[in-house]
């Protein structure tokens, strides 16, 4: 019998950005991110928990190897955001606004080229405060 299962690992990193969108003029940034568009930014320490769903090997016992998902997150999260300012230091975000949401397609993105096995990655999770939570499956 085939068994699958969900694995979940979570790291916390610690960024700074400032939401704004080059599409819009300073005016209709200010008015739709208030606060969190002010030219000096702010920083979050996000949490981020990254899914994988796939069958459980018969032989390990694993959809993965938890130590090869760590290194994944490490590569793919913590080596390109950890103590950066997402807008400067991540070319992606030069072009998008650096809002949970974005950040979350980021890692997704980036989780899948570093993965050997992308077609296991689930769920993107991105707690950007305790309560402003995004989830993201690939759509």
């Amino acid at each position: 019998m085939v068994h699958k299962a969900y694995l979940t690992r979570r790291e916390v990193f610690s960024a700074s950005h400032r939401l704004h969108s080059p599409k819009l003029s300073d005016e209709e940034n200010l008015a739709i991110y208030g606060k969190c568009n002010h030219p000096n930014g702010h920083g979050h320490n996000y949490v981020v928990e990254v899914t994988l769903y796939g069958e459980v090997n018969e032989q390990t016992g694993m959809v993965m190897n938890i130590t090869l998902l760590k290194e994944f997150m490490k590569s793919a999260i913590m080596d390109t955001m950890d103590h950066k300012n997402l807008d400067v230091d991540v070319a992606y975000f030069h072009i998008h606004p650096s809002t949970a949401e974005h950040v979350a397609i980021y890692i997704w993105q980036n989780m899948r080229k570093h993965m050997e096995e992308p077609n296991l990655l689930h769920e993107v999770k991105v707690f950007e405060t305790e309560n402003n939570i995004v989830r993201y499956r690939g759509d």
